[in-house]
């Protein structure tokens, strides 16, 4: 869907699309919810599963976050810092790193753990294509509240002549 006026337009995420993001979300915190609430085996390692796919979780938001502040270069986000940049992919992939070797390590059966990681896959993928759509809405309505201040601003000067 697109905003027009005055020769000035911006894509706008459809309603389905939209819809369809927060459906898949929803969909992957429950499957692995329902995997994790179901682990068999110690309560160490389902403490450790879940703390592993929310750490995930948070890091993957982070992350998206910090590809999007940069995405015009380095000089596009200037708070951002070497270290930070290290921080931001050393703790994802600290997340998804002993994520993963906890899965693998447990002693549950191959089928249980082939769910387990298709669900935190699914989970990590849908989390970045939310933060993707949420942080287009985003800016859309920033640009138009700036292109309506704009307008405003000529109007006012135009009627003080």
């Amino acid at each position: 869907m697109q905003t027009t006026s005055s020769n000035v337009s911006f894509q706008r995420d459809t309603r389905a699309w939209q819809l369809q993001v927060w459906i898949s979300f929803g969909l992957a915190v429950f499957l692995c919810a329902t995997g994790l609430g179901w682990l068999p085996g110690q309560a160490l390692d389902r403490a450790f599963m879940v703390m592993g796919y929310v750490f995930c979780l948070s890091a993957a938001f982070v992350l998206a976050k910090f590809v999007r502040d940069n995405q015009h270069g380095p000089s596009a986000s200037a708070g951002d810092t070497p270290m930070w940049k290290l921080v931001v992919w050393g703790g994802f992939l600290t997340a998804m790193g002993l994520t993963a070797w906890g899965l693998l390590r447990m002693e549950i059966g191959e089928t249980y753990k082939a769910f387990l990681a298709v669900s935190w896959l699914f989970l990590i993928s849908s989390a970045f294509t939310l933060a993707k759509t949420l942080r287009d809405r985003h800016e859309v309505e920033i640009a138009e509240v700036r292109l309506q201040a704009g307008r405003e601003a000529r109007a006012e000067m135009r009627g003080a002549e």
